[in-house]
């Protein structure tokens, strides 16, 4: 079978033929924490599946997948971990929820590449791997820059992923106007929106313009005045384009709450975070076109045909990303002769794989993503 992934410098060929003799004395076990069991074991088995499909893929009888099961625990992940330590495993994928790397700081000679996208506040042999803010922002940057946009806002839920974002803005390329904070609860989330974007004084403007004509020897004040009668402000708002970092139902409730308070995807770029490709977002028309930053969506819809057509099911989204962690750790190993050591990460490299580029450097990987628009109810690849 041909090999899976494709090398930025130098070819698997290449290092494949030149290191046999190495590779016939060398297997390596690369670890797998999923849960297995429990709430979330469809997520871990669909993990499971794709990183075996990733396996077939090499054809490499000397790279092996050992899975264990986190139960979505703390503690079982720990146990599970230093299980995988005494079977020789020094590379983990996984695990794939925050709270489950609190306790695998002492295993300090392992790497763990975990699926989430947080990467503050990790224990230093935790690799975030997940489309993380800053590269999604970064992404956005480019956008700001294609189409000149200078002034926009920034719209940030009190939710758990905050200080993320926020220390992501620093960190990233993206130029922001203001940053506000709101609140998800329905029953005060239109009156912030209303504040953020002067509503008030906006409709006021309205009322205060036609008093003005009405009251002025404008020959043609009628017409003027009927056509402010069909509008519900007058004013700017003070910004082109509004980053809602919100989801599912939540950015529903933004979009309709900025929509109610006149501003219009029509006229502000409306741009949220990574929604993977989510069918629910090509029904909502009133609220498009929307744009976000992604993985590479052709390479997405052909992993989910092979998947599907291999297992019967759909996968899930991070089985595409533990897909190509695999073809990543066996790149970056035959780069390093056939060696397993925390150096594969530290310097400065790139990998192409199904869901984009990998940015790797200091122990940190980055995404080099696409970027979508969805207008009646179409995805289209901006770039």
């Amino acid at each position: 079978m041909k090999i899976f992934v494709k090398f930025i410098f130098i070819s698997v060929i290449f290092f494949y033929s030149t290191c046999t003799s190495l590779l016939a004395q060398n297997k390596i076990k690369l670890g797998l924490l999923v849960p297995m069991s429990g709430e979330f074991s469809e997520i871990g088995q669909s993990i499971i599946k794709s990183t075996l499909l990733a396996i077939n893929k090499i054809d490499n009888p000397l790279i092996e997948i050992i899975p264990k099961d986190t139960e979505s625990n703390p503690d079982s992940t720990l146990r599970k971990a230093k299980e995988l330590k005494e079977l020789g495993v020094e590379i983990v994928i996984g695990p794939v929820f925050n709270k489950n790397l609190s306790k695998l700081e002492e295993l300090d000679d392992m790497i763990f590449l975990s699926l989430t996208n947080k990467i503050i506040d990790n224990p230093k042999n935790i690799i975030s791997t997940g489309i993380n803010a800053g590269s999604q922002l970064n992404t956005i940057s480019k956008f700001q820059k294609d189409k000149e946009i200078k002034k926009t806002i920034f719209l940030i839920p009190n939710k758990s992923y905050k200080n993320e974002i926020e220390k992501a803005i620093k960190r990233s390329k993206l130029k922001t106007f203001k940053v506000h904070y709101y609140d998800s609860d329905p029953t005060k989330l239109t009156k912030q929106i209303e504040k953020i974007t002067k509503y008030s004084q906006r409709k006021q403007n309205i009322k205060d313009e036609i008093s003005r004509l009405e009251n002025s020897d404008d020959p043609n004040k009628e017409k003027k005045i009927k056509i402010l009668e069909k509008r519900d402000t007058l004013g700017k708002i003070g910004f082109d384009s509004v980053i809602i970092a919100d989801f599912d139902e939540s950015l529903k409730s933004i979009t309709t709450s900025l929509i109610y308070t006149d501003v219009k995807p029509v006229d502000t770029y409306f741009i949220t975070l990574n929604q993977w490709f989510d069918e629910s977002l090509l029904k909502e028309t009133s609220y498009q076109p929307i744009y976000y930053p992604s993985v590479n969506k052709k390479n997405y819809d052909e992993f989910v045909e092979l998947y599907f057509k291999e297992f019967n099911h759909y996968p899930n989204q991070l089985s595409f990303l533990s897909y190509d962690l695999v073809g990543l750790v066996y790149y970056l190993i035959l780069e390093n002769n056939w060696n397993i050591d925390e150096k594969i990460f530290l310097k400065k490299n790139k990998f192409k794989g199904k869901v984009g580029i990998f940015e790797i450097k200091d122990k940190k990987i980055n995404h080099v993503l696409n970027f979508y628009k969805i207008e009646n109810s179409n995805i289209k690849k901006i770039f």
